[in-house]
């Protein structure tokens, strides 16, 4: 798998990578796709507004005759766009993809010579999404993020070509919806099926997780293996297709199987994938049960915050993404919440291979007050009219609103996937239950936290805690299911792996060794988890999978060089868990 490629889920064979070639920014030159804060980006200028990136790049010749198409993964915050001097267009979302037609701005006669420029602005204007990122890291809040921070890539595509794919699954079946773009329409398609690999051994050892020889030759960006012959192949005259699946084979973190697909529609061909699988919330004599294909589960998580020590928005290089999913699930957990960031499709893509489940945060916008959102919520004023008290900037609330359908419409189609978070501790909320509605208009087959933390309001899918400092007696309803969204975060700082050397961050008291810190950790499940299972706790989000800048309260340092718990201990409990969850009726 060649997780270089930005968009695994619709693959086509056309593409080239922009982020090897020469750029500048404001005259300097800087390596992209890391941001300038980044290490990794190599930059030594100024970073100011506005951020001015410059590049040359080459159109293979065989793209001419058909559509052109210049992709960026996410350019923070709004960006301008402009190729041979020609304007193309404008994006404002800091963490969206968008994309750009240059057919009519290129041609054969300059095929060797293009020029790009991106005019970048970023204040970290508050109407925007913009997560932990703050001018001056302190705390639980990170070093920002300017420009451009995933992949620019040129794709040749035919005139009528699919824009994007919608897949949603059962246990039975799929349907498979191929959008066309605006101008045309798709009459018919044709969808190959055809057997999984083992995908999860293949990214282990691509990785370097364990050594195995090279099992799979080169890493091609599709799953479709086209030596293998498709176990289905079926067509409809329709845009969209339904497939029952014989003998399916379901999905699951213990057997994340994946069903690679090849779609014709006209004459475009795109690859993707995926998986046969079933959330839902069933009741019991005692409460509501999460289950996975009927069976029970508990998500036992941790936060994912996305953030490296030298690429901060970006791991130094995208196989740093398996291994961080698998130093999860070596310690015995199956969950992680996405913190306030959209991560590139390669993430995603991971978890499904692996086997992860994940629950996408949306990104906060608006303001943050420390005592009223954080502070006093924590001692217990947890209650909010959010149609009344809250920022009734419409532009604010329009951003939020696109930046939400832009995520859901982003990680739809990935099986990993079984929640969101709407708003998280109050931080630019309101009108939870619209946006719960229209959440759940968008995405019907995934669970919704709208209020994580506190502040609730009428609509969600979970009651939501966060719960530091203390280990509580939860008393879960039967009318919700119960999800401790955050706790733990104990501080356990490891010398010569500190971001900062004198200010530290974290909650509750400071552990002094592995033994200590995982001992913190079994009592808290003891004390407050275990307990509460029996009556309708469905999943943990313990803080957090690493140390973030001066943030010590990680099962990992910040640099992933050390394991700060006891793994076997981890594993252990978790089995534990597991047994308690299997004696559920």
């Amino acid at each position: 798998m060649d997780l270089r490629y930005p968009r695994p889920q619709m693959v086509r064979g056309n593409y080239k990578l922009l982020d090897d070639g020469e750029w500048t920014l404001n005259g300097e030159a800087i390596c992209v796709p890391y941001p300038p804060e980044a290490s990794d980006s190599k930059y030594k200028g100024e970073i100011k507004n506005p951020l001015c990136y410059e590049t040359r790049f080459s159109i293979p010749k065989e793209y001419f005759g058909n559509r052109i198409l210049l992709h960026f993964g996410a350019v923070d915050q709004v960006a301008e766009i402009y190729v041979n001097d020609v304007f193309i267009g404008k994006h404002e979302q800091g963490y969206l993809s968008f994309t750009c037609d240059i057919t009519d701005v290129v041609d054969e006669s300059n095929a060797e010579s293009n020029t790009l420029k991106v005019i970048a602005t970023d204040t970290l204007d508050r109407k925007y999404p913009r997560g932990k990122q703050s001018k001056k890291s302190s705390g639980m809040w990170y070093t920002k993020v300017s420009g451009i921070w995933q992949s620019v890539w040129l794709e040749s595509v035919p005139e009528n070509f699919v824009e994007a794919l919608h897949i949603t699954s059962d246990k039975k079946g799929v349907t498979i919806v191929a959008d066309a773009s605006e101008e045309y329409s798709i009459e018919n398609i044709r969808v190959e099926i055809y057997p999984a690999t083992d995908f999860s051994s293949m990214l282990m050892t691509q990785c370097g997780w364990y050594t195995n020889g090279d099992l799979f030759g080169v890493p091609s960006a599709s799953l479709v293996n086209e030596n293998i012959e498709p176990i289905m192949d079926v067509s409809e005259p329709s845009n969209t297709i339904d497939i029952d699946i014989e003998n399916p084979v379901l999905w699951s973190v213990e057997n994340p199987y994946i069903y690679p697909v090849r779609i014709y529609a006209g004459d475009d061909v795109v690859d993707s994938y995926f998986a046969l699988r079933e959330i839902a919330v069933d009741d019991s004599a005692e409460g509501k049960r999460l289950k996975l294909n009927g069976q029970n589960i508990f998500l036992n998580g941790v936060l994912d915050q996305g953030y490296f020590t030298d690429g901060i928005f970006l791991p130094k290089e995208p196989e740093e993404y398996i291994r961080d999913v698998l130093r999860m699930k070596e310690l015995g957990f199956n969950f992680l919440r996405k913190h306030i960031k959209l991560e590139p499709q390669c993430f995603y893509t991971v978890c499904d291979l692996v086997g992860m489940f994940v629950m996408q945060d949306m990104i906060n916008n608006g303001d943050y007050k420390f005592i009223k959102d954080t502070v006093l919520p924590t001692i217990g004023f947890t209650k909010r009219d959010d149609t009344k008290h809250f920022d009734k900037d419409v532009e604010r609330k329009d951003i939020f609103i696109d930046s939400m359908l832009g995520i859901i419409d982003e990680v739809y189609n990935h099986p990993s996937l079984v929640a969101y978070t709407i708003f998280n501790e109050g931080w630019g909320q309101f009108e939870s239950d619209s946006m719960y509605a229209l959440c759940k208009h968008m995405d019907a087959n995934r669970l919704i936290d709208s209020t994580s933390g506190w502040f609730w309001q009428n609509d969600s899918d979970f009651d939501s805690l966060h719960i530091y400092f203390r280990n509580e007696k939860l008393e879960p309803r039967k009318e919700r299911l119960m999800l401790l969204s955050e706790c733990g975060g104990y501080q356990y700082g490891i010398e010569g792996h500190k971001f900062q050397l004198k200010r530290h961050y974290g909650y509750g008291r400071v552990s002094t060794s592995k033994e200590d810190l995982t001992m913190r950790i079994r009592q808290m499940y003891e004390e407050m988890v275990f307990p509460a299972i029996k009556k309708g706790l469905c999943g943990v989000v313990f803080t957090q999978l690493s140390d973030v800048e001066e943030e010590i309260n990680g099962l990992y340092t910040y640099d992933r060089e050390i394991c700060k718990v006891i793994p076997e201990e981890m594993r252990k409990l978790s089995k534990e868990l597991q047994e308690m969850v299997d004696s559920l009726c």
